[in-house]
């Protein structure tokens, strides 16, 4: 089951790339106790995404471009997000 958080950021990296690939893998069950989980089962996620927005753009302008379009999630709504983000046929 997809929680509303995970819903939202699909929302938002499908709004803001298009993607050919998308996952939002929620991690937060492998965090329970450690810092950053607040209890909501929504604290930790990975994002991995395929766009040709990515093509020619180093992996930190990657990173900054999905951070970028998901506005207050990261840092604020999320303790932990991991990025992978790629270009078609990467």
């Amino acid at each position: 089951m997809t929680g509303p958080l995970a819903q939202e950021i699909r929302t938002l990296l499908t709004a803001a790339f298009a993607p050919t690939r998308l996952d939002v893998i929620n991690d937060s069950a492998h965090h329970h106790g450690h810092a950053g989980h607040d209890g909501s089962g929504e604290s930790h996620f990975t994002v991995e995404i395929e766009s040709a927005r990515f093509a020619g753009q180093s992996r930190l302008q990657r990173q900054r471009l999905v951070i970028a379009a998901l506005g207050d999630i990261p840092g604020q709504r999320v303790h932990a997000l991991a990025i992978r983000a790629r270009a078609p046929g990467e």
